[in-house]
């Protein structure tokens, strides 16, 4: 553009030479040369016309084509923005199922488990005892077979409101099975089922307590792993990034062979990059 422009101030300083000095010539070659540059000069003025006409072109074709690009991109991320938080929201629902699903087979074994070793004790004690003791345990025993069969009844009924999502419920049943029977065998299912109840109800710190004390005053029992995991998830919502991680480390310290070690471990990972 600029190479056209020069050359066409260059022509036209050559056509007023010519012309002031056209006397210098004869007529006919003074009109020859004058004739002949203005050719050129028409010619170059055409050319860089032509030039800038299509440097317009050029501007406007690009500027449709970042107009186009940026409502792409505009489009796109909203899209993909509403994908990403669409596939959280699956993966949180997913992910309370599991935890559900866990906790109720859980429960399920430890009963079976505290059934056979109640049925064990028992058995053992009906043949050391003498007949009269044995006649005694024999008239107790109903009455003690009728309040378990009611403590359980009443633990199923709480584990049956918090796999429904009636957490409020859940909660207020866990709370009197608790007050029912504070010595239950399944006392520390029922403390976990009540934290995981106030976890569900965005009660945080309440929760976090509730599983703090199922692990001071049930530490052998199957369900302190995910007493644990409750609590560094609810240190997580309340944003206690660096008590998350201690919870999360002795979980996985010490207890390696649990089942909710692997996602204590996916978790720890994605916060160790908190800093």
């Amino acid at each position: 553009m600029k190479k056209l422009i020069l050359i066409s101030l260059f022509s036209t300083a050559q056509l007023f030479s010519l012309t002031s000095h056209a006397a210098l010539f004869d007529d006919t070659e003074a009109r020859k040369k004058i004739l002949e540059l203005e050719k050129t000069m028409q010619s170059q003025n055409q050319s860089t016309q032509a030039a800038l006409s299509e440097l317009k072109k050029n501007q406007q074709a690009l500027e449709q084509r970042l107009t186009s690009l940026e409502a792409i991109a505009k489009n796109g991320l909203v899209d993909v923005q509403g994908q990403l938080e669409t596939l959280r929201q699956e993966n949180s629902r997913l992910k309370g199922d599991l935890e559900l699903a866990t906790h109720n087979l859980d429960l399920a074994q430890q009963r079976q488990k505290d059934l056979y070793t109640d049925t064990d004790v028992r058995l053992r004690k009906l043949e050391s005892n003498a007949a009269p003791a044995a006649q005694a345990v024999a008239e107790a025993a109903p009455a003690a077979a009728a309040k378990e069969t009611e403590e359980l009844k009443q633990l199923e009924a709480a584990n049956v409101l918090l796999k429904d999502a009636k957490y409020k419920e859940a909660f207020s049943a866990y709370d009197k099975f608790l007050k029912d029977y504070p010595g239950s065998a399944s006392a520390a299912d029922a403390m976990y089922g009540l934290g995981y109840s106030q976890f569900a109800l965005k009660n945080y710190k309440s929760a976090i307590a509730t599983q703090q004390k199922l692990l001071d005053t049930h530490a052998e029992s199957a369900k302190v792993p995910d007493a644990m995991m409750n609590m560094a998830n609810s240190q997580i919502q309340l944003g206690q990034v660096a008590a998350a991680k201690k919870t999360l480390r002795d979980l996985v310290k010490k207890y390696p062979d649990s089942e909710v070690t692997p996602t204590a471990q996916k978790r720890l990972k994605a916060l160790e990059t908190i800093r």
